[in-house]
């Protein structure tokens, strides 16, 4: 482990001085070899779902680990989108002058090198080195054992791509053990090498990467989302909506874990949003009011509001108004992300001012939280953190600054 940091940090000395048009070179290198090696990459994607299978894992995991063509060809546009995004290295970001001549400039440069720790998902090692890459820090990954074939396969893919491009293969680099004291030894040894650590993957492991962690952390705990239904919804989009934002992808942050119906309309939108649900396979938990419109809705209790479910199953409650689903997320909620559709644009603006989330959407699913329905490319995760990044962790959020001062001899007085 001390020489994948000592790796890591050279190749990221060299990386921050790397022109965009290596490291472009090095990313559409590495999706030409992902799409080439597409039938390598799902062959070893089996070994580990078959592993994943016997080890009796869940749906949602399954999902979550599962690569097919269309997922590998998924990963290699992601990696194409993320090449034709501008560079942000060297950014000018604000400038100015001073009474005294000199001049002032805050520009973007790279974060140094990043540890990135995830479970179940190989796209993350796609998505990470690849974000790493075009924002000049170097990458030091570690998946989770039950992806360890796919994310080998995978990285094989990005490491064509740096040597096609002449950068130095330690600028993404996996940790090649499945031992769980690399995590420790990541979280607790590395300070002098890793300058970040961005977890991705369950409560659990985000928790103890918290808690653990010696150097900065960029991560969420969980997506309990939610989505509000207003009286002044429309119905048919209304039903459209929370359909999509729990059922399109049950097992990813974005998917909404809680229905919220005003009142004033429960008697015209309850009942049918609840049976597109039931009748889905979702299992619906809901209040007195909610279980009165279908016999199939089981009873919620206390820890539902704050569940986040990762499968077919959502919590549903009636409330008195706009007002009282703000309070209702601003108690239960994880600040991930929330929806309310309404036609009210008074209503909207007060929901998407006053909800402190990452992200907040007015008639739109949850299932938009993501880098690259925003145009990102990809991401590393969805932070909830409120400081350096929020919300999507894509390029630009893997950058700080620095302060470049040019003078004509100034000295102070």
């Amino acid at each position: 482990m001390d020489g994948i940091g000592r790796a890591a940090v050279a190749a990221a000395r060299s990386l921050a001085l790397a022109d965009r048009a290596r490291k472009d070179a090095a990313l559409q290198a590495a999706a030409v070899a992902l799409r080439r090696r597409s039938p390598e990459i799902v062959a070893a994607n089996e070994k580990d779902m078959q592993a994943a299978r016997a080890a009796g894992l869940g749906g949602a995991m399954l999902d979550r680990l599962k690569l097919d063509e269309s997922r590998v060809e998924a990963m290699a546009a992601g990696v194409e989108q993320v090449a034709a995004l501008p560079d942000p290295i060297g950014t000018v970001i604000a400038e100015w002058t001073r009474p005294n001549g000199l001049r002032i400039q805050r520009v973007r440069v790279p974060l140094g090198v990043i540890g990135i720790i995830y479970e179940s998902r190989p796209n993350v090692t796609c998505d990470a080195g690849a974000l790493c890459l075009k924002s000049g820090n170097a990458a030091i990954l570690r998946g989770g054992s039950e992806s360890h074939h796919s994310s080998a396969a995978v990285h094989a893919c990005l490491l064509d791509g740096l040597r096609a491009a002449g950068l130095p293969e330690a600028c993404i680099q996996l940790v090649p053990t499945t031992d769980r004291a690399a995590v420790g030894y990541m979280l607790g040894a590395m300070t002098d090498y890793v300058d970040v650590i961005v977890p991705r993957g369950g409560k659990s492991l985000i928790a103890r990467v918290q808690q653990d962690a010696r150097v900065p952390v960029i991560g969420h705990l969980e997506g309990n989302c939610h989505v509000y239904v207003d009286r002044a919804a429309d119905l048919g989009m209304a039903r459209a909506i929370v359909k999509n934002a729990k059922l399109r992808r049950t097992g990813i942050c974005g998917a909404a874990e809680t229905l919220l119906v005003d009142e004033g309309c429960a008697t015209t939108h309850l009942a049918p949003i609840v049976k597109d649900l039931l009748d889905a396979g979702c299992e619906v938990r809901g209040d007195e009011r909610v279980r009165a419109v279908d016999p199939r809705v089981r009873p919620a209790v206390e820890d539902d509001w704050y569940t986040e479910y990762l499968d077919a199953v959502i919590a549903a409650r009636v409330v008195s108004g706009v007002e009282e689903a703000i309070g209702h997320i601003a108690k239960y909620g994880s600040a991930h992300t929330e929806s309310i559709v309404t036609e009210d644009p008074a209503a909207a603006e007060a929901f998407l001012s006053r909800v402190d989330s990452a992200i907040v959407l007015h008639n739109a699913s949850t299932q938009f939280a993501d880098g690259g329905e925003f145009g990102m490319g990809a991401e590393i995760g969805i932070s909830t953190d409120r400081f350096h990044a929020r919300g999507p962790v894509g390029v630009e959020q893997l950058t700080s600054y620095k302060y470049v001062v040019r003078g004509s001899g100034q000295v102070r007085p």
